[in-house]
């Protein structure tokens, strides 16, 4: 949804919702929130059939959650209108906590893959129009908060966070990284593309271009004082990028080692590329917070993991976009022979990593696919081992807990973030329930309400 035709669609959704309430006897329904709002601002009661709170292993029915100021108040049984606070009532929906993605490219699109070279020229005002396109899908889609770890054209993630925060665009809670910390002609360098020189690389795209552990500490600082959230290293070769095969190291240990002790000295984590065995090793090591992708992961490393409390964000959904869609837009052919390479071996690991107990948060790595589609993901991991419930929580309180976020979002208890998903029906019988989102709160307001 592009940001232009953001106001239009909340005001028919103001008027359903007043139409609907005029009828009523509860206090008026809340208004659709519209660019530019006072961010987590609401206060409102929704009454829920059912209600999934991200931490519980059983849901809850007949819930009335109470939102005031942008938090949450309280959970009342029972449907429980407030006299000063507009009313919601969904009792046939399904509550959940506003879902997390921690693998994200908002200010990236898939046709960009197609050919690289499109981020040579990009210019600042293309990359905000299609951020919070993209930023307004994400929200609309029932993610209310996530970690966009990485972006070619250093600081456009944080010019989006910054719009979002102040209200100036719609889209969820973002945590970012400004760059990605990457080896000259790595994974997260533009370097490398057949026939551009190196001269022609715009230097914006190459911040975190990095040789020695010195280097990869000084540019890792730089993002921290920047208003880096979480810093992303490129530990291994990519499946979408020119430099090497998925399965070879591009960091050594202590550049590595070097980028998670400046990290850590600020308090924020590391969030490691890695598709190969030794890289996810090498980073387990060094201290990083999680590893992204985990496709070629062993049973050492699976085992290692557990041991020292590592999550795996695992993008097991988008291998098959790429084999279709992206084969149709006639992506590069090396990017497409790595993908058939890295998907099923990746989904087997994510089998084998969640029945030897390995945190698994949701990530899908959406740029990859279009921003909205994030929840085309959970078949595949309730396929592959979880269950519906174990799917949702690696969305909500898991992710909140592996992203330093467990005091503010993921579940929905009082003194949390009022963020709040409905969906029609129950997802623990069909987890395909979470692509049809009705409902999206956040911080109180309703960005996303469902026709009457």
């Amino acid at each position: 949804m592009s940001l232009r035709t953001w106001p239009h669609v909340a005001l028919a959704l103001l008027l359903a919702l007043a139409g609907a309430c005029s009828r009523a006897p509860h206090p008026a329904a809340p208004a659709v929130a519209q660019v530019p709002y006072a961010p987590d601002s609401g206060s409102l009661a929704v009454h829920c059939g059912t209600l999934i709170d991200g931490v519980s292993k059983q849901p809850s029915r007949d819930v009335t959650v109470i939102i005031r100021a942008g938090h949450i108040a309280s959970l009342e049984n029972g449907s429980a209108p407030q006299k000063d606070l507009p009313w919601l009532d969904l009792p046939d929906h399904t509550c959940l906590p506003g879902m997390i993605d921690m693998h994200t490219h908002l200010t990236d699109r898939p046709t960009d893959t197609a050919d690289l070279r499109i981020y040579l020229h990009r210019t600042d005002a293309e990359v905000a129009t299609l951020s919070a396109e993209n930023a307004a899908a994400t929200l609309q889609a029932g993610f209310t908060s996530v970690r966009n770890v990485g972006t070619y054209i250093a600081w456009t993630d944080r010019t989006l966070r910054d719009a979002i925060n102040r209200g100036a665009v719609a889209g969820p809670r973002m945590q970012i990284c400004g760059y990605y910390l990457t080896i000259s002609g790595g994974g997260g360098d533009l370097f490398g593309i057949p026939g551009v020189p190196e001269a022609d690389v715009p230097a914006r795209t190459r911040m975190g271009v990095s040789h020695g552990a010195e280097q990869f500490a000084r540019n890792a600082q730089l993002a921290v004082d920047g208003g880096a959230d979480v810093l992303k290293v490129i530990a291994s070769g990519a499946v979408l990028s020119y430099g090497a095969e998925p399965g070879a190291p591009e960091m050594t240990p202590d550049e590595i080692a070097a980028v998670v002790k400046v990290a850590h000295a600020a308090g924020i984590k590391v969030a490691a590329h890695a598709h190969g065995a030794q890289s996810i090793r090498d980073a387990i090591l060094a201290g990083v917070d999680t590893i992204e992708h985990a496709s070629l992961i062993d049973d050492a490393d699976i085992a290692l993991a557990r041991e020292h409390d590592v999550a795996l964000s695992m993008d097991v959904y988008n291998g098959d976009y790429i084999d279709t869609e992206g084969r149709k837009q006639h992506w590069p052919e090396q990017f497409l022979r790595r993908n058939v390479e890295t998907t099923e071996v990746q989904r087997q690991g994510f089998t084998r990593a969640h029945a030897a107990g390995v945190p698994i948060v949701f990530g899908t790595d959406a740029s990859v696919f279009p921003h909205g589609l994030n929840a085309r993901q959970f078949p595949i991991m309730v396929a592959r081992g979880m269950t519906p419930m174990e799917a949702i929580q690696s969305a909500t309180s898991l992710a909140a807990h592996y992203m330093g976020w467990s005091d503010r979002v993921g579940a929905l208890k009082p003194g949390l973030m009022g963020d709040l998903v409905a969906v029609p029906g129950n997802p623990l019988d069909d987890i395909k329930r979470l692509q049809s989102v009705d409902v999206v709160v956040k911080g109180g307001l309703v960005f996303k309400a469902p026709a009457q």
